[in-house]
């Protein structure tokens, strides 16, 4: 690889860090165990529709 020549790895991920690294004090802030409970009840229910 010439010297002049820019790989591009960090440079391009720099905006997405910058992006996701601010965050909205209006956002609503959702409790990771809420997000793991409605992943299990959803499942459930998925699994008794099945069975119906």
């Amino acid at each position: 690889m010439s010297r002049g020549q820019n790989s591009g790895g960090l440079m391009s991920s720099a905006g997405l860090v910058r992006y996701f690294d601010s965050e909205d004090r209006n956002a609503p802030q959702i409790d990771p165990r809420t997000v793991v409970a409605f992943g299990v009840l959803f499942g459930l229910l998925v699994m008794v529709l099945n069975v119906v």
